[in-house]
C-alpha cells in the first residue's frame, strides 16, 4: 500500500553558542490512509519538533515530509492541526472561529454553506447549543472541542494533534477521546498525534512510535496495538493483551529514563510556555495562526476598534511585527 503520510530521514539541528545541537536525527515513519499513529516519548525528546515539521511550521534540517504524494513546503490546508490550546480568536463566537477557517478554503462555497458546515462539525463534538458563545463563555473542554471541530471542518487529508487533551481534567479528556474516535471512524482520517499518555495511545492508535531520548532522538521502537476497532475502553482494559502492550511501552520509557534526559529545545520550550499561557491570543499563537492559515493579515472586519482593549492593541502590534 502506498503511504499517505511519509516522514523520511527527518533531522533537525539548531545552532547554539556551544555548537550544533542535534534534536532529531534520521526519523522515518510511514502512515497508510485512515491510520491513526501516536508518537510517545519523554519530555524534550523531539516529539513536538517532528510534528511541527509535518505541520510546516518548522523547517527540517534534513529529510522531508510528503502528504498524499506531494511534498510539504510550509503550512497548508491539507493538514488540519489541533494544539494543546485551541488558539481561538476571543472576539469571535465558536461558529465564527470555525467559519473563519473555512473561508481560507477556496472551494466556491457560499457563506450559508460554510455556516452549515461549521454547525455540522460543532454538533459532532456536542457544541450545537453554544455555537453563538464566545470563548470566554466556554469551558476549557468546550474551547478544545471548537479547535477539533475547526480542524475537521477543513476536511484535511491529514490530522496532526499535539497533545490536544493534556490540559484537560480526566472526565473531559475521556469524553473528547471518545468523540475523536467517533469522528475518525466517520471520516476515515489519517492522524498523527503526539502524547505523553500511554493509555491514551493504546486507546486511540493503530501503531505507537516510541522515540529515544536526545540528543539526536529517533524512532526507537514501533508497537502495533493489538485491538480491533471499534474499541471500548473498559473491555480493552480487561484484555490481557492490553497489559502486555502497556508493559512493553512502559519498559521502553523506563529504559530511556535510566539513560538520562536532555533539556528542551528552544522551539519546545516556547511551545510549552504558550500552552500554559493566558487563553487570550498571545503573540506566539497569533504568529502560528497567521502562518498556518495563510493570512497575510487579519481582515478589518474581524478586529475590534482600538479603544476596546489593551490586549487587542497588543495583538495588532504583534501582527505588524510578524508581517
Amino acid at each position: 500500500m502506498i503511504p499517505f503520510l511519509e516522514l523520511t530521514n527527518l533531522g533537525k539541528t539548531y545552532d547554539t553558542e556551544q555548537g550544533p545541537a542535534v534534536i532529531v536525527e534520521d526519523f522515518n515513519l510511514r502512515l497508510s490512509e485512515g491510520e491513526f499513529v501516536c508518537i510517545v516519548g519523554h519530555s524534550g525528546c523531539g516529539k513536538s519538533t517532528v510534528l511541527s515539521i509535518a505541520m510546516g511550521l518548522n523547517d527540517a534540517t534534513e529529510g522531508g515530509v510528503i502528504v498524499a504524494g506531494r511534498e510539504v513546503i510550509g503550512p497548508g490546508l491539507d493538514r488540519g492541526v489541533v494544539f494543546q490550546s485551541p488558539a481561538l480568536l476571543p472576539w469571535l463566537t465558536a461558529r465564527e472561529n470555525v467559519v473563519l477557517a473555512l473561508e481560507q478554503v477556496d472551494d466556491g462555497s457560499k457563506r450559508k454553506e460554510r455556516k452549515a458546515r461549521a454547525d455540522k462539525y460543532l454538533a459532532s463534538v456536542g457544541l450545537n447549543d453554544v455555537a453563538d458563545c464566545h470563548p470566554e463563555q466556554l469551558s476549557a473542554g468546550m474551547r478544545q472541542r471548537v479547535g477539533i471541530a475547526r480542524a475537521f471542518a477543513l476536511e484535511p487529508k491529514v490530522l496532526l494533534l499535539d497533545e490536544p487533551f493534556s490540559l484537560l481534567d480526566v472526565v473531559t479528556r475521556m469524553e473528547l477521546q471518545d468523540q475523536l474516535i467517533a469522528l475518525c471512524v466517520e471520516t476515515r482520517k489519517t492522524v498523527l498525534m503526539v502524547t505523553h499518555d500511554v493509555d491514551e495511545a493504546l486507546l486511540l492508535a493503530d501503531r505507537i512510535v516510541l522515540m529515544t531520548n536526545g540528543p539526536a532522538a529517533t524512532v526507537g521502537e514501533i508497537v502495533k496495538v493489538p485491538f480491533a476497532r471499534p474499541r471500548e475502553r473498559l473491555a480493552m482494559i480487561d484484555d490481557p493483551q492490553y497489559h502486555l502492550a502497556r508493559k512493553q511501552l512502559l519498559s521502553f520509557l523506563e529504559e530511556q529514563a535510566a539513560h538520562g534526559s536532555k533539556t528542551l529545545s528552544l522551539f519546545e520550550t516556547r511551545h510549552a510556555a504558550v500552552a500554559v499561557a493566558n487563553r487570550t491570543v498571545t503573540p506566539e499563537e497569533l504568529f502560528v495562526i497567521d502562518k498556518y492559515t495563510g493570512f497575510n493579515r487579519f481582515r478589518r472586519k474581524y478586529r475590534k476598534q482600538p479603544a476596546q482593549t489593551e490586549s487587542v492593541e497588543n495583538l495588532r502590534q504583534a501582527e505588524a511585527k510578524a508581517l
